[in-house]
């Protein structure tokens, strides 16, 4: 994320196809509109506490019984607001939840632009993130992850593709928008950037925006030609804007919850979401917001894309 910052075993991980996505989130989202959940009232996914890795938990934390854990907003069903409220929720914070009752703590979600986490993080602001953060060698200079979902991409247009984008090859030349300091930006653009070179076109022209509902408006507003995104995240904006439409999903890469090195979490952690991939909190969630392809059955660490 910003210069130090930035940045498969594929048989354990199962690709996040768009359409997956979309017909169980019309069912159980799209009467409420964009970023609003009508399952407020229904209690959310819990578990068990796994006593032995409270156990393994850093002094400071079995204190205060309180994990502080960096997620962003406005990126739904992945993470946004309730209705009218000031309330998380979304796939992220229902996990970091179940991470917390795992671990016998509350969760204290800390609403965080995605490119000051991990500085924050530093900065003892937060204790760790579930923010759909890929682990790369880059952020694990500083980070140690663990795996907890595998998430595809997606490219959205304008409906009707008005520029002809079939694929991530057809970017070339192309205004793009992204996530400041994304795994798309920071590790994909730069691959599809020499593959332009090599057929003597055009860079991708980049935009960045703190978070995808502004990329998906400067689409719209035509001051963009695609927004290049997490598949769960597209998937759903397509089914709530009848201006875009996803072109293309591919790719799948697993998403890590991360914590500062020295901070020793990850003793607690790494068992925690163990545990959780395999209870059936975990299960509810994905299948509440319709992304059980999502799901994995090892809770690697420190596994670098």
């Amino acid at each position: 994320m910003n210069n130090l910052f930035t940045i498969k075993r594929p048989s354990r991980l199962r690709a996040v196809v768009a359409t997956a996505v979309v017909l169980p989130l019309l069912a159980s989202l799209a009467a409420c509109g964009s970023g609003t959940d009508n399952k407020s009232s229904a209690p959310a996914p819990s578990m068990a506490a796994d006593s032995k890795a409270a156990g393994l938990l850093p002094d400071s934390i079995k204190s205060s019984k309180v994990l502080r854990v960096a997620i962003p907003t406005n990126e739904p069903p992945t993470q946004y607001y309730k209705e009218g409220t000031k309330e998380m929720t979304g796939i992220n914070p229902d996990i970091a939840r179940l991470i917390g009752d795992a671990l016998g703590v509350k969760v204290q979600i800390e609403v965080a632009n995605f490119d000051s986490i991990i500085p924050g993080l530093a900065a003892g602001r937060f204790d760790m993130t579930v923010s759909s953060m890929t682990p790369t060698a880059e952020r694990m200079k500083v980070l140690e992850f663990v795996d907890y979902l595998s998430i595809g991409n997606s490219i959205a247009v304008a409906k009707g593709n008005p520029v002809g984008i079939k694929d991530e090859h057809g970017l070339c030349g192309k205004r793009v928008g992204f996530l400041t300091a994304s795994y798309q930006l920071t590790t994909h653009v730069p691959k599809y950037n020499k593959e332009c070179a090599g057929k003597g076109e055009k860079d991708i022209a980049t935009f960045q925006y703190q978070d995808t509902r502004q990329a998906i408006s400067a689409l719209t507003s035509g001051r963009l030609d695609a927004v290049l995104a997490d598949s769960p995240i597209m998937g759903y904006a397509a089914t709530q804007n009848p201006q875009i439409e996803v072109v293309a999903n591919y790719g799948v890469d697993p998403v890590g919850v991360g914590m500062p090195k020295a901070s020793g979490l990850i003793k607690a952690v790494g068992p925690a979401v163990a545990a959780v991939i395999k209870s059936a909190g975990y299960t509810k969630v994905l299948s509440t917001y319709g992304i059980e392809s999502a799901a994995i059955t090892d809770a690697r660490v420190n596994f670098a894309q």
